[in-house]
């Protein structure tokens, strides 16, 4: 068994199957929730994690518009793009862990972005799984990569980390997810229907969890929150903001529009 969390955030990382970093996830969860594993370093997490043969990895100008949800191959094409988002976002989760992790962060702290990493590691499975009813796997499309580009643009900092992965890329899931889900209804999809309700609903918590720790190592630097948001987008994330927002799902993760209106 790894010695503390960094060594297996990294060896999450390092795992190039989807159902080996979800196995590895559920089993790193459980140990370090019976006091086996410890918030530590003692390993350096890889610059970009390790990833099956498949799918093709695109630049996102390269990527076919999806086709509309109401065919089969429309709703196998959203749940393949949904899935390659969550693989990637149990690779942040836990590379949050290995860099940022340190022992003298609250365990709390550890704790929150395990959780994270855990529930992203079953969002990925149930869609898999919603796949292969469809008669398709992850793997069977292109899919873009340009998601590890925040990542490796805030590799340096906790605080413009924090920033960018929960409060920009997963807050915009809270504002596009309520659109796919109504797509599905319509398509008579009740089992993905269900699917993206779990996902959408711990999603809030995951900008929850960001929005809490950003408060925190703002506080511990004595700066403004919502200045220094603002500054970081700016200065990490290309591009804009795009709206509409889901102001009452950001809400309710303690999300307010005084963040975020003024980047749109």
């Amino acid at each position: 068994m790894t010695a503390t969390l960094a060594e297996a955030a990294c060896a999450v990382l390092r795992a190039p199957l989807p159902e080996d970093k979800i196995a590895l996830t559920r089993r790193f969860a459980a140990a370090f929730r019976a006091n086996e594993i410890f918030p530590g370093g003692g390993a350096m997490p890889p610059n970009r994690p390790s990833r099956p043969a498949l799918p093709e990895l695109k630049a996102p100008r390269d990527m076919k518009r999806r086709r509309a949800a109401g065919s089969e191959a429309g709703r196998i094409a959203l749940l393949h793009a949904l899935a390659h988002i969550e693989l990637n976002a149990i690779d942040l989760a836990w590379d949050m862990l290995a860099r940022f992790g340190t022992p003298d962060l609250p365990r709390d702290f550890h704790n929150d972005w395990l959780s994270v990493a855990a529930e992203e590691a079953e969002h990925h499975a149930l869609l898999a799984a919603r796949l292969g009813v469809l008669g398709a796997s992850y793997g069977d499309l292109p899919a873009h990569d340009g998601l590890w580009e925040a990542a490796q643009a805030t590799a340096g900092d906790l605080l413009a980390r924090l920033a960018i992965v929960p409060l920009v890329l997963e807050a915009r899931g809270l504002d596009v997810t309520p659109a796919m889900i109504e797509r599905l209804q319509r398509a008579g999809d009740d089992a993905s229907t269900r699917v993206l309700q779990v996902i959408y609903d711990e999603e809030i918590g995951h900008v929850a969890t960001g929005m809490r720790w950003f408060r925190w190592e703002c506080a511990r630097r004595a700066v403004a929150p919502e200045e220094t948001y603002r500054a970081l987008v700016r200065q990490h994330f290309k591009g804009t903001l795009k709206p509409p927002f889901n102001a009452s799902a950001r809400t309710a993760a303690g999300f307010t529009p005084e963040f975020y209106e003024g980047l749109a």
